[in-house]
């Protein structure tokens, strides 16, 4: 293999719900299990990273929180790279399609007591959460998270575009993975795509895994936001790396990893989060979308690290190839971890 050598920073991902079988919504998750999560992470490049806690009982998404917490406890380096939790869901839209993989069961209403409860057993790492701008109680529930420093997202969502701009007036300032947890039929105008693009408070976070976005429409929306107010998340799920096949997870109950990688509910089109890596968008970026090698890394590196105001030194070390970028070296807070 030739290697052309490129040290570039570590890749920030702000939505992992899991890898290589780590589940941050396993009933049963421990420090232990985020504590491999993290290094099976190091070795795609991935040196920083929110957890992602998505809907389901109270009792599991406490666990999560609390397993999370004494990870990075236990492990400075875990410490390191896990810089804070994304909470994507309860509140959320029950629509079809637009609830996505997220269980109808456990949806509801927003509630500040809820994001308390959370906030205190993650030790106050919250750094992200998704909601549904429509709901009843959306809009208070955006005011007190962000006074809490939270950053408010607006996903899983029908909202109109009445709904977005209410949302960013209580202080939403990002999109969750923009363009999709949406309903499958949408007017072609107004509807919360174009809301979202045409405000310029809202940074949007695009998975460009190949499935979720097809090159055209990641292309528009990218142009559209600009490519400073973009951020490329991979919402990798725990089957991310598996073997083709069907399983049955916390997050969707049976799904299919199919024979190009791609993560659905059985006996259906939608997707149950993302079978990449963020390094493995990243690829897919550079192969398929119009940009330049160095908007793309700044897109899953420098964009996401100014939106939680990070200021490390993780870089990795990276072998150029016909594939795409591979990692040879991965280094956190001056530490060698991988290589």
């Amino acid at each position: 293999m030739r290697i052309i050598k490129e040290v570039r920073p570590g890749l920030v991902d702000l939505q992992v719900n899991g890898y290589m079988g780590h589940d941050v919504n396993s009933p049963s998750v421990t420090p232990d299990e985020i504590a491999h999560l993290t290094r099976a992470l190091w070795g795609a490049g991935t040196t920083k990273f929110l957890p992602t806690i998505i809907t389901g009982p109270r009792s599991r998404m406490l666990q999560s929180a609390r397993s999370i917490a004494q990870a990075r406890r236990e492990d400075p380096l875990v410490a390191a790279s896990i810089i804070g939790i994304h909470v994507e869901g309860p509140h959320l839209s029950p629509v079809d399609g637009a609830r996505g993989a997220h269980d109808s069961d456990h949806l509801q209403l927003p509630n500040t007591a809820l994001f308390d409860q959370l906030q205190e057993a993650t030790e106050e790492i919250i750094r992200i959460v998704t909601v549904a701008p429509e709901l009843p109680g959306a809009l208070e529930y955006i005011e007190h998270v962000t006074r809490a420093g939270v950053i408010a997202s607006i996903g899983h969502s029908s909202a109109t575009a009445q709904d977005i701009r209410a949302a960013v007036a209580a202080g939403c300032s990002l999109s969750t993975h923009l363009g999709n947890g949406i309903p499958a039929t949408i007017k072609r105008h107004p509807n919360q795509i174009w809301s979202q693009l045409a405000e310029d408070t809202l940074t949007a976070m695009f998975i460009t895994d190949g499935y979720h976005l097809p090159p055209e429409a990641a292309t528009s929306m990218i142009r559209a936001k600009g490519v400073n107010r973009s951020i490329i998340v991979s919402d990798s799920a725990a089957l991310a790396g598996s073997p083709p096949g069907t399983y049955v997870t916390p997050v969707g109950g049976r799904v299919v990893v199919g024979a190009d990688g791609a993560i659905r509910l059985e006996n259906s089109p939608l997707l149950a989060g993302s079978g990449a890596t963020l390094l493995d968008c990243v690829n897919w970026a550079a192969k398929n979308l119009p940009f330049t090698a160095d908007e793309i890394w700044d897109m899953a590196s420098k964009n996401p690290r100014e939106l939680l105001g990070l200021h490390d030194n993780d870089e990795v070390t990276l072998n150029l190839a016909g594939s795409g970028w591979q990692v040879l070296a991965v280094k956190i807070a001056g530490e060698t971890v991988t290589g």
